[in-house]
């Protein structure tokens, strides 16, 4: 894959899934359909509620979340106030449940978020958030099926231990493509795309790569 391609900076290794404005890698999608399949075997409704996302998108959110005009929240999902932590702890904060800007495993386009829109009750907005998918959540039969399943189709959740990146249950990762991408990712290339783009903090964020890489981004 090309090196803009893992930076999400270009999109052509892209293919469209069923779902309007869904994109993966071609093998990817054919595993996600082979899994979605299966699920409806076995009653739920496989959905992606989110799979590429470009650098520019996760740019936005970066910004937005440290200069405080999109939420933050702390590793037990309360709202933190990002203006009153230093730039590092506001890094860190970020990191958390945000991927920096080049580094996101959505830009890769072997990772999607998903759920099931027939669990979540009428009138109840998707949160992506851990307690939908723990045992009183909506999406917990989903998340035992695919704890049990989705390994025999490449499949797998890169977050699930929580070290460094919170938890996150409706994070699915196509190992076979995504393990490639992932050791051809480097700080230098991230810090290369970073240096010329305006992205909030990027003076702590630089000097911190390696220890970003190495707590957030090596799953």
């Amino acid at each position: 894959m090309m090196p803009d391609c893992l930076l999400g900076l270009n999109e052509s290794h892209l293919v469209p899934l069923a779902e309007p404005g869904h994109r993966l890698q071609a093998e990817a999608r054919d595993a996600f359909v082979a899994l979605q399949a299966a699920a409806a075997g076995a009653g739920f409704h496989l959905a992606p509620a989110s799979s590429f996302r470009g650098f520019d998108r996760q740019l936005a959110i970066w910004n937005g979340k440290f200069e405080g005009s999109r939420p933050l929240l702390d590793a037990n999902s309360r709202p933190l106030d990002a203006l009153s932590l230093s730039e590092p702890a506001r890094i860190h904060a970020i990191l958390r449940w945000s991927a920096l800007p080049g580094t996101s495993r959505h830009h890769w386009g072997t990772d999607l978020d998903i759920y099931d829109p027939t669990l979540l009750p009428a009138g109840n907005k998707l949160q992506l958030e851990p307690w939908e998918y723990e045992p009183s959540g909506y999406f917990y039969p989903l998340s035992q099926w695919l704890a049990a399943n989705m390994e025999r189709f490449g499949f797998y959740l890169p977050y699930a231990s929580g070290h460094g990146v919170a938890a996150e249950p409706w994070h699915l990762s196509y190992r076979p493509l995504a393990q490639e991408c992932e050791h051809r990712l480097t700080p230098a290339l991230v810090a290369n795309a970073l240096a010329t783009r305006p992205i909030l903090g990027k003076t702590h964020i630089l000097n911190m790569l390696d220890e970003i890489f190495a707590r957030y981004i090596y799953q």
